[in-house]
């Protein structure tokens, strides 16, 4: 069964040519490691486990390569500013290093809670400093970078085209703040490869340039080059990296080899909060441990995160995610019950409903379209094994682990059970003083505690 993928370079849908039908290679950025990953970065996280397991369900072996960003990211994309983790290792008191190992250890626990694949290669920018020398090396040697007296910056006017995924007219676009922060450049939108670093500069390596650092868009560049030619099937990323970090690596590429690294470029749209942006200054930036403090099974945003196509925004709701947490329950419920069930089923009825899950995945990652199949599935009459193991077979893509136990289910202690009660009477008094502070000794004790419309639900942490 064909696949089809909507690709932001050609703007068209299109039906799916590997280039080798053994492995599929798969470049994505990953994040950088200064700050915690929101539930907006877990959205593109889970955009991309799903075009590993639909790829890998239409039998396909895989080969995925995964950047840390850890140097090199400035805080604007104008090349200007200073460098996220060096920002960020200022105001934590900490050492580049510590903020990155930090960082991406909270960011791998968080794609475990979401049961999110973790790609076959992972790689740090700072372990890649000389595949970035030599490419920017080979950049400079066929003309197309030149030197100032603040960084290598990359000539655009080399190219036949630029840009190429955003399409946007240059002309129209407003460029004053980048010419004025290095008059040398040849052109506004000529980007930095390597920036020369200041004498007091935190991360700083020797290159034919004196000690610098790289630029954020040479190290997607290196390393898919290193790790999966000149060439590969498909690169994925958030759609905000389209008019700057993709449409570099892009232009890197052709000249570095003459050609665009990529066939496929997918990307993921925004996630909304309450209808608008997530912001610090709004107070709802949300993590996924915010879900998880909150008593929500991780894997119910998951789930809620089906609810709309990859390439459409999101809105994100506390409602919504009491919904979907309801939805899992009623998955996984629903499995235990065609686990259960004795009544046979025509093979042909399993068929037509596995190739209509199968049409709607590989019908560029439709998953709203396939969740309606796994609901008729789940809501058919007839309670039988085969159901069971259909959806079984379907969440190999889905990736909600319907077969587990949920951890509310295990026994509360009766201490736990006590205080639930005495906060209950609280609550009825409208005594909500001392129903905080019996909250607080619940949590203390090792349990979350959420209010909910149904009742109060407990987890253990």
């Amino acid at each position: 069964m064909d696949i089809f993928f909507s690709n932001t370079l050609t703007r068209k849908k299109e039906v799916f040519k590997p280039i080798d039908e053994k492995e599929i290679r798969i470049y994505s950025c990953g994040p950088t490691v200064y700050k915690d990953a929101t539930i907006g970065n877990m959205r593109t996280s889970i955009f991309q486990d799903i075009l590993r397991r639909v790829l890998r369900y239409n039998g396909y072996k895989i080969k995925h390569v995964m950047n840390i960003t850890d140097v090199g990211h400035l805080v604007s994309d104008g090349d200007e500013g200073e460098d996220k983790m060096i920002k960020s290792a200022r105001e934590e008191h900490k050492s580049p290093t510590e903020i990155a190992e930090y960082y991406t250890k909270l960011f791998f626990e968080d794609l475990k809670m979401l049961n999110i694949e973790i790609p076959e290669i992972v790689c740090k920018a700072t372990d890649h400093i000389k595949e970035m020398l030599e490419y920017v090396e080979t950049l400079v040697e066929k003309g197309y970078a030149y030197e100032t007296s603040t960084a290598i910056y990359f000539d655009i006017s080399k190219l036949d085209k630029y840009p190429i995924l955003s399409n946007l007219n240059l002309e129209d676009q407003k460029a004053g703040a980048r010419v004025e922060v290095d008059p040398e450049k040849k052109n506004p939108y000529d980007f930095a490869l390597w920036i020369k670093a200041p004498e007091n500069h935190l991360m700083k390596w020797d290159s034919p340039w004196g000690p610098s650092y790289p630029g954020w868009h040479i190290e997607c560049s290196a390393m898919g080059q290193k790790y999966l030619g000149e060439q590969f099937d498909i690169h994925t990323g958030g759609i905000d990296l389209i008019p700057t970090h993709h449409e570099n690596e892009i232009a890197q590429s052709k000249g570095y080899c003459g050609k665009i690294p990529a066939n496929y470029w997918l990307h993921g749209e925004y996630l909304l909060i309450n209808g608008g942006k997530m912001s610090k200054s709004l107070g709802n930036v949300y993590l996924i441990r915010d879900i998880l403090e909150r008593g929500y099974n991780p894997l119910s945003y998951k789930l809620f995160s089906y609810s709309a196509h990859y390439r459409n925004k999101l809105n994100f709701t506390w409602e919504g995610m009491n919904a979907a947490e309801k939805s899992l329950e009623r998955l996984k419920n629903g499995y235990k019950l065609h686990l259960n069930g004795t009544e046979d089923v025509e093979d042909k009825t399993i068929k037509e409903y596995e190739e209509r899950f199968h049409k709607a995945i590989n019908d560029d990652l439709n998953m709203p379209l396939a969740m309606g199949v796994v609901w008729e599935v789940i809501r058919n009459e007839k309670k039988s094994l085969k159901f069971a193991k259909l959806l079984l077979k379907f969440d190999e893509v889905l990736g909600l682990k319907i077969e587990e136990e949920d951890k509310e289910k295990e026994d509360i202690p009766e201490e736990i059970l006590n205080l639930i009660e005495e906060r209950k009477v609280a609550r009825n008094n409208k005594n909500w003083e001392e129903s905080d502070r019996l909250r607080d000794l619940i949590n203390s004790k090792g349990y979350n505690i959420k209010d909910t419309k149904d009742g109060t639900e407990v987890t253990k942490k």
